[in-house]
């Protein structure tokens, strides 16, 4: 008769509130986000897609260079856009026009041939740009 009184007691309504946080949502967020940034951070880098040779080095500065990049296929693109040796020619002159220390990186595709790369070289310097880096990837 004793336990029955106690199971009544229980079953009238004191039951406990269980306040717990479901983190499934949470997780599938975070993972869900996770995701996006590793499939957009490629694209934000540069946008063309090159495969760099590998080589060490010291990081590159954090300044505002020119960023020139040489495609498999050899054409030219300075930031996002491609552009003739004229074109490049032209707005590597710009730029030492507003800053004489303005810096080149140069990521060029390890396919292309080495000449391609001197032709690039060979545009800055007639603008009297003469501070450049080849880009690559770290070992």
């Amino acid at each position: 008769m004793l336990k029955r009184r106690f199971s009544r007691a229980r079953a009238r309504g004191k039951r406990k509130i269980h306040s717990e946080i479901n983190m499934t949502p949470i997780l599938d967020m975070t993972f869900l986000l996770l995701i996006a940034f590793i499939i957009t951070f490629p694209a934000l880098q540069n946008g063309i897609t090159v495969k760099l040779p590998t080589a060490a080095g010291d990081p590159l500065p954090a300044d505002e260079p020119l960023n020139i990049t040489i495609r498999a296929d050899g054409h030219f693109f300075l930031g996002q856009q491609e552009v003739s040796d004229e074109e490049l020619y032209q707005a590597a002159t710009a730029a030492v026009e507003k800053n004489p220390q303005v810096a080149a990186h140069i990521r060029g595709d390890e396919t292309q041939a080495y000449g391609r790369i001197m032709d690039v070289i060979k545009v800055l310097r007639r603008a009297r740009l003469n501070k450049f880096s080849l880009v690559t990837e770290s070992e």
